[in-house]
């Protein structure tokens, strides 16, 4: 048994208490708590959440915002890599009837649940974050609003628009699936132990015209392409992924495809991807693809949830 109580608002009782329970915290998950109760409110407020609700959970740690959510009748399921955290929440929360923990890493594990969430959420660590988004994306499970809490420097990547610096191929890929937006920063104090960065709170809702699931996969594979090199044009940054994806389109073929199609759009061969926002990388792309190319989002890479 724990002596010690633990305060979610106070870094001196998490010490004390992850002390006496022999709990152990880990640079590799990035695992820093949010000790600011009034920023834990905001993130619950931005979930929009109503009782009943199926709500993930990306990393709940010693359970601060999980207890929030439980309070409010929403159906939890709770994704934990540390299982010494995990230990900790199945006896913490074991008298919760609408309480779930799934073990081990969210990216091996979230395929397994059956039920569609209506919400998820989670403090992503920047070694992870984009992954975690990706994975989501590419396989269909989009619910009606995710929100993310992330290093500001991804945030901005998440929402850069054409012809910035820090317009690339993720924030592409996720305009292309979900309207994305910075709701408020949160600055270093407000965690424990303190990062040495800013942190930005992410809404991902989604758009009314995405990119079909069914072209996800590929779809993403040719923005990566595109941005591979920014001092490439978009035929010598895409040649090698339509031979990969199209291996008898011949190098002339792929040309002609590539100029009808930008200048269908209005632009020239010496574009790069950069300047294209997601909706005409996309129309390049179903000018590039064959119309009978194979869908690689099949079931067996994992269907949409």
């Amino acid at each position: 048994m724990r002596n010690t109580e633990l305060n979610y608002d106070s870094p001196a009782s998490i010490r004390a208490f992850l002390e006496s329970g022999n709990l152990a915290m880990s640079k590799r998950f990035g695992q820093n708590f949010l000790v600011d109760r009034t920023v834990r409110e905001r993130i619950v407020q931005a979930l929009e959440m109503e009782p009943g609700m199926r709500v993930w959970e990306i990393g709940p740690g010693l359970g601060a915002m999980t207890a929030l959510i439980l309070e409010r009748g929403a159906l939890l399921t709770a994704f934990e890599i540390d299982y010494g955290f995990v230990r900790f929440l199945e006896g913490l929360f074991s008298g919760y009837d609408n309480f779930t923990i799934v073990k081990g890493d969210m990216l091996k594990t979230w395929r397994t649940q059956t039920e569609r969430p209506d919400r998820i959420f989670g403090n992503l660590p920047y070694n992870v974050a984009f992954d975690i988004i990706m994975d989501l994306l590419k396989y269909g499970c989009v619910p009606p609003r995710m929100v993310f809490t992330l290093q500001k420097e991804a945030a901005r990547r998440m929402t850069a628009r054409p012809g910035g610096k820090e317009y690339a191929s993720f924030g592409a890929i996720c305009s292309s699936v979900c309207d994305v937006r910075i709701l408020f920063d949160i600055g270093a104090g407000a965690f424990w132990p303190q990062p040495r960065v800013t942190s930005s709170v992410i809404q991902l809702v989604p758009k009314k015209d995405p990119v079909p699931f069914d072209r996800r996969r590929d779809f993403f594979d040719f923005v990566r392409a595109a941005f591979s090199s920014r001092r490439k044009t978009m035929r010598n940054s895409l040649y090698l992924w339509a031979r990969a994806s199209f291996p008898s389109l011949d190098e002339g073929e792929f040309g002609a495809r590539l100029r009808e199609g930008l200048k269908s759009m209005g632009f020239g061969v010496d574009i790069r991807a950069e300047a294209l926002n997601p909706e005409e990388l996309f129309l390049l792309y179903r000018a590039l693809a064959l119309s009978d190319s194979p869908c690689r989002s099949t079931a067996s890479d994992g269907a949409s949830c």
